[in-house]
């Protein structure tokens, strides 16, 4: 399928228009008016089954509106690099809004990365399932964005998620040079911005759309040769959607960004959504489009049709666990179980396996590994004298290839920088250590000449790459895959890089932290849950990884205390619950309000049964 620019959905009505002109529309769509597609009403389509394998061609595609005639008109926010908005900031603020909570509520989520700016600081607690990351301003946020793309040209190999933008401030002139910088460099994934027009934005992007979101009335919508009125999501209509929502969410087992116990915002989870709008089943292809009359007055008219329709998916069941008293005396005697102990005692088998399948490059079974899951180790390198130093060359190479030596040396050390010599003594050792491959090849190949960059032969491979292997290919299909996903959880020894990390390891220690949480979180949910993966021990084992690998890791509290009032376990209960006041008080921060309702829910006392005379 080619490049979708825009989408008009209505009543018995679908329309896409291409992103380049084509002579002759694709099937199942016919040539439309002023280069659109339009469907058929007796077109072959996908059934909802086979939809559902198939991966979104257009994950940016979300409602910014509606025609005169009721239909709603989407753009692909990914087909361009900025979208600009001119108007006072309450009107552009809800019309991001609307954008942020329909991409993020869409089933197809994880396909794109969501980042708010200057607004939506409660979206990803409202919208857990949804990869909705919150920065205050642009400054925090083009550096964690940097970061992102530094470690993206560093591991090409790895699938990368497109990056959208939505600010509600002007950015300055510092921030607006830097971001266009940005969108100017070539990249395989895609990165747009949607932010307020300034004379300076303006000067370095001539070519960006503009939209005016204070316009009360329809307006034309550049590229598409439609009007369009704009939607907008105010803090009522916004309560609106995610109560019901917040409800779901607490009743469904969904990863989502890992809250801790610190204040400090979390580091990006590098998944996000796109439009929901307006569907039965998975998607246009899976179903005929559902609008509601233009005019119908409805309660549900103060919310658009698309986010509607997006809140109407209900999502699997999760029983609420059942109370203490309504447990067999077998589970209430039961002794209080803490995760790290039931972890101990049904230890999962470490794996080594490869990045990906042998027909992806060299052969890695028999080829060293580094693991950075836990303190850093290298097959073959020593754990005294310069071995850990040794070890964390090997991974600095492994994570940040092709290097100076001058880079390397900083890196190594940047109070104290090493100098060439040492450099150059301790790779001499890491050759040694891993010795060559089966062609000969040393696995820290020489360099020819001076001013050669330092890198390791293509088989080394990591536990993280084989981590991120296994998670991102079976995360969206969360309940089939938990066996891959427990593969994953095996690989964890701890923190990663240890509780010392590297200077150079601390974004990719917060990244990695971050997945291996909310995995782990999405394990012991399902495994909690009543059902065919229903089991205990191995909920516990998943929030006793996590918390190895992050201790103040809120959520995985929350799933603790779910599995000890499931099994009846009240002394359990009350050692989640002093354990997590521990962490509380030793970072000095409050517990978050959700979990001191789910505290106070658990101990509250069982009801007494009625007297009878």
């Amino acid at each position: 399928m080619p490049g979708i620019r825009a989408a008009l959905l209505g009543t018995g009505i679908i329309e896409v228009l291409p992103a380049e002109p084509a002579d002759t529309p694709q099937q199942p769509f016919a040539e439309g008016d002023d280069g659109w597609w339009t469907l058929a009403d007796d077109a072959p389509l996908l059934t909802p089954l086979a939809a559902h394998d198939v991966s979104p061609p257009s994950p940016g595609l979300v409602t910014i509106g509606h025609t005169e005639a009721g239909d709603l008109l989407l753009i692909n926010l990914l087909q361009q690099p900025a979208l600009l908005l001119d108007g006072r900031k309450d009107d552009i603020t809800a019309f991001l809004t609307s954008l942020a909570v329909e991409l993020g509520m869409s089933p197809w989520a994880p396909e794109a990365d969501i980042t708010t700016i200057g607004f939506g600081d409660d979206l990803p607690r409202l919208l857990p399932r949804a990869a909705i990351t919150h920065q205050p301003d642009a400054a925090t946020a083009l550096r964690t964005l940097t970061d992102h793309l530094l470690q993206a040209h560093q591991h090409p190999g790895l699938r990368q998620r497109p990056q959208l933008l939505l600010c509600a401030d002007p950015l300055d002139t510092d921030s607006t040079t830097h971001i266009t910088t940005l969108l100017d460099t070539p990249r395989p994934h895609t990165l747009t911005l949607v932010c307020p027009t300034t004379r300076h934005m303006t000067k370095l992007l001539p070519q960006a759309p503009l939209l005016d979101a204070a316009a009360p009335g329809p307006q034309p919508v550049p590229e598409t040769g439609r009007t369009a009125t704009l939607q907008h999501l105010h803090p009522t209509d916004l309560t609106n959607i995610t109560q019901p929502t917040d409800h779901q969410e607490q009743e469904t087992p969904r990863p989502h960004q890992a809250k801790k116990v610190r204040s400090k915002p979390p580091p990006p989870d590098h998944r996000l959504g796109a439009s929901a709008a307006v569907q039965t089943g998975t998607g246009p292809a899976g179903g005929s489009a559902q609008t509601p009359e233009p005019g119908t007055n409805t309660p549900d008219n103060s919310v658009f049709p698309a986010l509607l329709a997006a809140t109407s998916t209900p999502g699997p069941k999760h029983p609420p666990a059942p109370h203490p008293a309504s447990v067999s005396a077998d589970h209430r005697t039961a002794p209080a179980a803490s995760p790290r102990n039931a972890a101990s005692a049904s230890p999962l088998a470490r794996h080594t396996h490869t990045t990906g399948s042998p027909e992806d490059g060299p052969d890695i079974s028999l080829s060293p590994k580094i693991r950075v899951l836990g303190p850093i180790e290298v097959d073959n390198v020593p754990t005294t004298g310069h071995g850990p130093r040794v070890a964390q060359l090997a991974a600095l190479l492994c994570f940040r290839p092709h290097h100076t030596a001058d880079a390397l040396c900083h890196a190594m050390d940047p109070a104290a920088p090493w100098t060439t010599s040492t450099l150059n003594a301790r790779v001499q050792e890491l050759r040694r250590a891993l010795g060559k491959a089966p062609d000969g090849t040393p696995y820290v190949p020489r360099r020819r000449h001076g001013d050669d960059p330092y890198r390791l032969h293509p088989a080394i491979h990591s536990d993280w790459g084989r981590f991120q292997h296994l998670t991102d290919q079976y995360l969206p299909n969360e309940s089939a895959s938990l066996p891959a996903l427990e593969d994953a959880l095996a690989l964890v020894r701890g923190r990663p890089f240890g509780h010392k990390p590297p200077a150079w390891a601390e974004p990719f220690q917060q990244d990695i932290t971050t997945k291996i949480v909310e995995v782990a979180h999405t394990v012991a949910a399902h495994r909690t849950t009543e059902g065919p993966h229903h089991n205990l021990s191995q909920a516990r084992q998943a929030v006793a990884t996590g918390l190895d690998a992050d201790d103040t890791a809120e959520v995985l509290y929350r799933d603790w205390l779910h599995i000890e009032h499931t099994a009846g376990n009240r002394r359990g209960v009350h050692t989640a619950i002093s354990r997590l006041q521990q962490i509380s008080r030793h970072l000095d921060t409050p517990l978050e309000p959700e979990t001191q309702q789910l505290i106070h829910a658990l101990l509250a006392p069982a009801p007494t049964p009625p007297h009878q005379a």
